[in-house]
């Protein structure tokens, strides 16, 4: 396995003809990269997925190139706009910079690719570009867009990109994938690189899942959830081998036993219990990866949700609206100052101690200066994850399925990663109570000896000035989003912090390609029957034309032995006659000679 592992990290062989490659795009809101991935023929075990690895160049350098829309459409593209605020004082994403630039102008989505899908074809073979499958896949930008419009984009990629491009291309491989497809191709993802889907290494620890509703189940090695926060959104995803998790007493609000339970045709407005179990069954993705849909070896029930506003610097935003707002109507009531005068700051518990700052809003400014107090700021963020007003999802009574918390295992990335490792240098194995001694003693600490102690080197080197100005509130909100949110106990030990995997960054386009390429395997395995049906018809064929060689010697040998019987029988015959004819000629001839004497 780990012979495996150090192999992916050389540069690939483009010189083997029995290589496989596979073209992934992944057109984002705030760019688009190509991922060049390859792999070498199936192994003919139909319970094995292909072994897809990202291309290396001559230098081992992964193959994958960014653009965005400046570098190909500069007469189109028009440059990031900075978060805004909406009407209600929300911090808004900024318009998306991405492929979704061309919606106005639909023909220059191709022009945009362009680049991208000249630098495949220069890493890709040329005699494998026509059996190359290219999957164009967009994401967040996209999916801001008015169907219309995605459809006009993605008619013009399927229409011009065959004929400029030979790889395999359709149009079922070009396509807007939502939040939940791209969660459930990061879980693939992830999991394929750490080898949880080998189900024949039982090394690691196993799960019994569930399999339908005909109470089967089966043992298998246990996959691993993943947690991923990012600047604006929160995103989980992780299986569920229970299938009848949406069921679950504990997630299904209860109605008073004095009301009847409606019908499933006729829900009621005044109960949710309807909506929350579909809501649950959405938030369900259930798939086999493998090649033969009887198996069930590879069939994962996944559940993905995705949190808008719950990423690391909306919350933030969400938190200072909301000091904002409360510290407002407190002075009016008390006929106070605080937060109103740089003389009278708001004491905020989640900066450090001494650090100075202010908050502008619609014309109104909160002066606030750090005290250092991380338990007061947990306790202050709890609010924050039951959402706000409804425009956003509350953490707390969003469907979530039950998670074994005594078998189960979880990676954390982005967020999770920055806020243990930057500057606690805590990043790996998470220890909850070690976390939060840490992270008090980083909020404790006066701002003046911060940034001394970051001048000295003393933190990691992707730590900048403004992880040390929010570390101590993106700690408390992570705390409180996976303890108060997704209710991970404290004593929870199976959780581990990264960045890389086996020192490298896994894309979810690793595991789009694994999911798009899951029947490949089909024609690898058909063509090796074929070929084995050849052999054993050869080995046959020869076995039978020894077997006639002899049989047809054989005959004729027989026959020449049966003909010279004959001859024999007939030589014979023709002796009798002749000597019959003598005798009679001794008996006859002579006595007629002898009378005609005088």
């Amino acid at each position: 396995r780990y012979l495996a592992r150090a192999e992916e990290l050389t540069a690939t062989d483009t010189e083997d003809s029995s290589l496989n490659y596979g073209v992934v795009v992944d057109c984002g809101s705030s760019g688009s990269r190509a991922f060049v991935y390859f792999w070498p023929p199936h192994n003919g075990n139909p319970h094995d997925l292909l072994d897809i690895r990202q291309m290396r160049d001559r230098s081992s350098r992964p193959v994958v190139k960014k653009i965005k829309p400046g570098a190909c459409c500069p007469s189109r593209a028009a440059a990031p706009s900075a978060p805004r605020r909406d009407g209600a004082g929300w911090l808004t994403a900024p318009s998306p910079p991405g492929i979704s630039v061309t919606a106005a102008a639909p023909e220059q989505a191709t022009a945009y690719v362009r680049p991208l899908l000249r630098f495949a074809a220069e890493h890709v073979p040329a005699r494998k570009h026509r059996e190359t499958p290219l999957y164009i896949l967009c994401t967040a930008g996209m999916r801001l867009l008015p169907e219309r419009q995605q459809a006009a984009i993605l008619e013009d990629l399927v229409r011009n990109v065959p004929l400029e491009f030979d790889f395999l291309f359709s149009k079922s491989h070009a396509e807007v994938i939502s939040g939940k497809q791209e969660g459930v191709y990061a879980w693939i993802g992830i999991n394929f690189v750490l080898g949880r889907f080998d189900h024949e290494d039982e090394e690691d620890a196993v799960v019994t899942v569930a399999l339908g509703e005909q109470g089967k189940s089966l043992v298998r090695k246990r996959t691993v959830g993943i947690l991923d926060m990012g600047g604006a959104s929160l995103q989980i995803a992780y299986e569920v081998p229970d299938s009848g998790a949406i069921s679950s007493p504990q997630q299904v609000r209860v109605r008073p036993r004095a009301q009847p339970l409606p019908s499933r045709d006729c829900c009621r407005p005044w109960t949710s219990l309807c909506q929350q179990e579909e809501a649950a069954k959405s938030l369900l993705a259930e798939f086999n990866l493998g090649c033969d849909v009887q198996h069930a070896g590879h069939v994962y029930r996944v559940y993905v949700n995705t949190f808008l506003g719950f990423g690391g610097n909306f919350a933030r935003q969400r938190y200072e609206e909301h000091v904002l707002n409360q510290t407002f109507v407190h002075s009016r009531l008390h006929s106070q100052q605080t937060g109103l005068s740089p003389e009278m700051p708001f004491l905020d518990p989640c900066l450090p101690v001494g650090l100075e700052d202010t908050v502008v809003k619609g014309g109104q400014t909160l002066y606030m200066r750090g005290r250092g107090d991380w338990q007061a700021c947990a306790k202050l963020l709890q609010p924050l994850l039951a959402g706000s007003n409804g425009s956003h999802a509350s953490l707390v009574e969003t469907y979530k399925a039950p998670i074994d918390f005594s078998n189960s295992e979880f990676y954390g990335f982005s967020e999770f990663f920055y806020c243990t490792e930057d500057v606690l240098r805590l990043g790996g194995q998470y220890s909850a109570p070690t976390f939060t001694s840490a992270a008090q003693e980083y909020c404790s600490q006066r701002w003046e000896v911060l940034t001394q102690r970051f001048r000295g080197g003393l933190y990691s080197a992707h730590a900048d000035q403004h992880r040390l100005k929010y570390q101590c509130f993106k700690s408390a909100w992570m705390y409180q989003v996976l303890h108060e949110g997704f209710q991970f106990p404290l004593d929870y030990a199976s959780l581990r912090t990264a960045q890389l995997v086996y020192d490298r960054e896994v894309q979810w386009t690793l595991g789009a390609i694994l999911y798009k390429t899951r029947f490949l395997p089909l024609r690898d395995l058909r063509q090796e029957s074929i070929r084995q049906a050849h052999g054993s018809w050869l080995r046959l064929s020869f076995v039978y034309n020894h077997y006639l060689f002899f049989a047809c010697i054989l005959v004729v040998a027989l026959a020449i032995v049966l003909y010279l019987l004959r001859l024999r029988r007939i030589h014979r015959r023709q002796l009798r006659l002749a000597q019959h004819t003598l005798l009679w000629l001794d008996k006859v001839v002579v006595p007629l000679g002898q009378g005609s004497v005088p």
